[in-house]
């Protein structure tokens, strides 16, 4: 996930197809003429056109190839890798094309299409799919993608399912059954079950799932490339060439995902698709660079490493590269998958991306940014994400205003970790919304089997202890024995539901332990931004206190900069199942205090009342700094009555790309406001901080949804980056050294603490015990003396 990144490299964003300079095509054309023509009558040439691409098989090893125009111009030389396969990138749509080999060896005419979804030949979804098991499906260009179908009655990754799940049978769970899709870049497809997938929950719940990988992957031909269209046109030629089927209800599909398979469900929706009832995006992202480049400062800690992970994985398989299940099909004699590695050596380098996409522009980052494109998508959708997320980031619910072409959508928020999208009130709500829009029956009718197998299901997903069954809470909607009554009053439910204090809630049986993934309220709201949010300033004075007002007298604290004053996380062991997804008795957390001098720290006065914040902040300041450039990091905790404190939210800048946004041309495509400012991110933009001056510096803050209760005080730090996030975490920040950054706070300076906060909500419970909120580390509480 990047900021923009995730492009081809921009040595060919120049449309290709443009030729050469006259004289060059003279001396190319010359050139070919006297070149030997025998091989042009003997071996025509393996190519194919595709969606503004070109690509070559079969080449002997490094062999050159030209790409020739329509009108018979040189466009492109390039050789073919160690597969004999080769891609020519962004080539202008029309006929004509040819490709020619350096023995004079051509292809035969070539039409390069556009990246327009609407099918080139529609009998292409004619092809027949077995209901059950490994196989390939065929997309609009030729390319064969590996799928495994799994039916209700034979669950993905069985028999590896956990002990005592039952298995579907009976009437309900026989043919035409109601069909997702699960599209991505990880091993989904594998036969031995889908690598981080959800494909078995949905099979407990009556659904058949394909398990799709994506071009380039796995067993899948053609060449890696995150989320180019490309991708999403096989998307789009999967979903429907599965409706096609006969034992797919209704001739439609959903979708459903978390993570990488959430993220793929926008883009492929925003196709329309006429076979696409409804998608489940859970846990994503809502822009490239809100997960690859927070604050403009490179994520090194979970983003550069996901991006080498997949450039791996999108190798040609083998015994040391590529997929492992994949290289194992090969050597049990599957020639289609080994075929389809051909092309895996021509993959986009993902690294090599990061670095030229830095700044924002407009060009590659829109495209891959599902906030600039949701607003496409027609279908009903159901959203989950975490504020605290820690590999997606806390900023997916910036999509919930974009999304305004379909009136059937809701939204789950809550605090915790990535997984905590399957949470059991969020799985209640995933499973009757599929249930409704995708099954077209009351989710009473397989809520049995759910409720059934719940319990080892998360303690499969979340590694919670044995002794500590986790269950589904009663829902009212699979109380309703019709579909009619129980889609309408699914119908009737808020858009936006945040479950608050995460962890702290007692179980449906009523018992209580620390961080078990249970809400200790819930609160419902029509949209976000919640109407009616206030922006409520806390300004930062002398003594490091946050006040109502901007201080009377001027005051300026310092703190020498240093990426390296913490450990790059606060979090040691496991961060997945059985460790940070367990309950708090599985948490190591190492959430440290900044060593004295290294950090400036701000507290309220103790609150007179619950204090509701739902949505994005900052933290505005003026800043002064020793170095032309410094990163920024702040960090917002609730100061507990008996001396603990509870983490909340983050937010980064890089000082250099502090002007904000004027307008609406930014990666949001809407105006900065003082709750969400939005900087520019363009080259165009950055400048080094002035010598010797004071300036402001806006650090907007990621999504929250926390209750800071009456008597608690809210405290914000200002630090370099580090030291704050389990996975998060920045290696390459500037300066590379130490820097001698002030902030300064007065009437015509005030640096301010800016959070939305929602009066009138209405909290039952009290202070949540410290730890028991997932994914928010409590600690003991070390005041800071400002320097």
């Amino acid at each position: 996930m990047s900021n923009g990144s995730h492009r081809r490299s921009r040595a060919e964003s120049g449309r290709i197809a443009r030729g050469v300079p006259l004289a060059t095509a003279l001396v190319l054309a010359v050139t070919l003429l006297v070149a030997p023509g025998s091989g042009a009558a003997t071996r025509p040439l393996n190519a194919h056109g595709s969606a503004e691409q070109v690509y070559v098989i079969g080449l002997p090893t490094h062999e050159r190839a030209t790409l020739i125009s329509p009108r018979g111009r040189v466009i492109r030389h390039k050789r073919a890798d160690s597969l004999g396969g080769l891609l020519f990138l962004n080539v202008r749509p029309g006929k004509g094309y040819r490709v020619r080999d350096a023995s004079g060896g051509e292809s035969r005419l070539l039409t390069v299409h556009s990246n327009a979804a609407k099918p080139w030949d529609p009998k292409i979804y004619d092809q027949s799919i077995p209901d059950n098991g490994y196989s390939y499906v065929t997309t609009r260009d030729g390319t064969k993608l590996a799928i495994d179908v799994h039916p209700p009655t034979s669950p993905a990754g069985e028999p590896g399912l956990p002990a005592g799940v039952p298995v579907p049978s009976g009437p309900d769970f026989q043919p035409p059954y109601p069909t997702l899709i699960e599209y991505s870049g990880y091993g989904y497809a594998n036969p031995a079950g889908p690598q981080n997938g959800i494909a078995a929950l949905a099979n407990l719940m009556g659904f058949a799932v394909v398990d799709v990988n994506m071009r380039g992957t796995g067993c899948s031909g053609g060449a890696f490339n995150f989320f180019e269209p490309l991708q999403n046109l096989d998307a789009y030629d999967v979903i429907e060439a599965i409706a096609h089927q006969p034992w797919v209800l209704d001739h439609k599909v959903g979708m459903l995902g978390i993570s990488y398979g959430a993220i793929s469900q926008l883009f492929a929706a925003q196709l329309d698709p006429p076979a696409l009832e409804a998608i489940a995006p859970l846990s994503t992202i809502d822009a490239t660079a809100t997960t690859l480049y927070p604050g403009g400062i490179l994520n090194t800690g979970f983003a550069v490493a996901w991006a080498k992970q997949r450039q791996y994985d999108a190798l040609p398989a083998g015994p040391h590269s590529g997929q492992a299940w994949a290289y194992q099909r090969i050597q049990a004699g599957d020639k289609t998958c080994k075929a389809n590695q051909v092309l895996h050596g021509e993959a986009t380098n993902l690294m090599a991306e990061i670095r030229a996409n830095r700044y924002y522009r407009p060009a590659v980052a829109d495209p891959l940014d599902p906030v600039t494109f949701v607003h496409k998508i027609k279908v009903p959708v159901f959203m989950a994400c975490q504020w605290e997320d820690e590999e997606t980031g806390g900023h997916c619910a910036e999509l919930v205003q974009h999304f305004t072409g379909t009136r059937q959508k809701w939204f789950t928020f809550t605090n915790g970790a990535h997984i905590d999208s399957l949470d059991p009130y969020t799985y209640d709500r995933w499973y009757d919304f599929l249930e409704l829009f995708v099954a077209h029956k009351a989710p009473m009718v397989n809520a049995a089997i759910t409720h059934a197998a719940a319990p080892a299901v998360f303690h499969s997903a979340f590694g919670t202890p044995s002794s500590d069954p986790i269950t589904l809470p009663p829902d009212p909607i699979q109380t309703i024995p019709t579909y009619s009554a129980a889609l309408a009053a699914f119908e009737k439910t808020p858009q936006v539901t945040v479950l608050f204090d995460n962890g702290a809630g007692k179980s449906p049986a009523g018992t209580s332990t620390p961080g078990d993934p249970y809400p200790a309220f819930v609160a419902h709201f029509s949209s976000l931004p919640v109407p009616g949010t206030v922006a409520h300033r806390w300004y930062l004075g002398s003594n490091g206190r946050l006040a109502g007002g901007p201080p009377v007298r001027r005051g300026v604290n310092w703190y020498t900069s240093n990426a390296r004053a913490l450990p790059l996380t606060d979090y040691r062991g496991n961060t997945g199942s059985g460790g940070l997804w367990g309950n708090a008795s599985q948490w190591t957390w190492n959430w440290k205090q900044n060593p004295t001098g290294t950090a400036v720290s701000y507290v309220s006065a103790p609150l007179g009342a619950d204090t509701t914040v739902v949505g994005a902040g900052a933290v505005d300041l003026w800043v002064r700094s020793s170095t032309p450039n410094v990163d920024l990091q702040a960090t917002v905790s609730e100061v507990r009555p008996g001396g603990m404190e509870t983490f909340v939210q983050n937010g980064w800048i890089r000082a250099s790309e502090r002007a904000l946004s004027s307008g609406t041309d930014n990666m949001f495509k809407q105006r900065s406001t003082l709750l969400d400012p939005i900087p520019s991110f363009r080259r165009s933009a950055a400048r080094p901080m002035p010598a010797g001056r004071f300036v402001k510096v806006v650090i907007p803050l990621y999504y929250e949804g926390h209750v800071y209760r009456a008597g608690s005080r809210i405290r914000v730090t200002i630090a370099a980056p580090n030291g704050t996030q389990p996975v998060w975490s920045f290696g390459q920040t500037v300066p590379s050294g130490t820097a001698r950054v002030s902030i300064a706070f007065s009437r015509t300076m005030p640096s301010a603490l800016v959070l939305p906060v929602v009066p009138h909500v209405a909290v039952p419970t009290s202070l949540p015990a410290c730890p028991s909120l997932r994914n928010e580390p409590c600690r003991p509480y070390r005041a800071i003396v400002n320097r």
